[in-house]
């Protein structure tokens, strides 16, 4: 082999400036165009989404699955009603007018006996019933504790001087008695039946005094021929045994108007 020969064989291809350049170009793009190929094989083909990089959509992608929140939650559950409240709405239909041999409130004579036993006997007393009161006397969906400072609310008001029961534990604190209202909230329908549970059914319930009992069809038949007003006219004003507005003065027109036809209803 001749030197020019073997010279030629060893020599570079990039002969000229332009060569040179257009090697240094393609060395920086063939790189970046595998990279750029990579990324669209990789991806699917699909460009990315410029907003994906927004605050708020990163927010979103990374924040936890789920999390808790401390808050104040649900409204409290209300606490036990007034011992009073419970009197009026459950205890004064009977006890008001001594119906069937129940102690008057306020009659210490009454009262005196009963005072005697306890809280406790008494309370026992209430909570199992005794001749005309049904147990809990009728207020069916009353506490142990409401009971109890029932008991004693009447009692000290007949001459008595019991101590008020202790709240059982985590119970929440005693309600003050709501202020009594002449008519109910505009528009708000009435319950007859939670009308006739709580000021009703001590009587209606086992027929004390000659009250006509719950769905007893032959003993509300003469009434119901009297017509609802006229019914309701005499749940106001008394009659008998029963005291005016069945012993419940908190009652409204609609409250009573609302457990009479309650009671209708069940008679026919």
């Amino acid at each position: 082999m001749s030197a020019a020969a073997e010279h030629d064989e060893h020599s570079s291809f990039i002969k000229t400036p332009q060569q040179l350049i257009t090697v240094v170009v393609l060395a920086f793009l063939i790189p970046i165009i595998g990279i750029l190929l990579l990324i669209t094989l990789v991806m699917g083909g699909k460009s990315p989404d410029p907003r994906a990089l927004e605050p708020d959509a990163v927010a979103a992608r990374i924040q936890p699955v789920g999390k808790v929140e401390l808050g104040a939650g649900g409204a409290a559950a209300a606490g036990p009603r007034a011992p009073e409240e419970l009197v009026k709405s459950a205890c004064l239909a009977c006890h008001a007018a001594g119906v069937a041999g129940a102690p008057k409130l306020g009659d210490k004579a009454a009262w005196a006996p009963r005072i005697k036993t306890g809280a406790e006997a008494m309370l026992k007393t209430l909570l199992a019933g005794k001749g005309a009161m049904p147990p809990k006397g009728g207020a069916a969906g009353a506490s142990d504790y409401e009971l109890a400072r029932a008991v004693v609310y009447m009692a000290n008001q007949s001459g008595g001087a019991l101590k008020e029961p202790a709240a059982p534990k985590g119970a929440a604190a005693p309600a003050a008695a709501a202020p009594a209202t002449a008519t109910t909230t505009a528009g708000a329908a009435v319950d007859g039946k939670k009308v006739y549970e709580g000021a009703c059914v001590a009587c209606h319930a086992s027929g004390v005094a000659n009250a006509p009992k719950f769905g007893d069809k032959a003993a509300w038949g003469p009434r119901i021929k009297t017509g609802t007003e006229a019914m309701v006219k005499t749940v106001m004003t008394g009659k008998g045994a029963m005291p005016p507005k069945g012993g419940n003065a908190a009652l409204t027109d609609a409250e009573i108007k609302a457990a009479v036809e309650y009671m209708v209803a069940a008679a026919k």
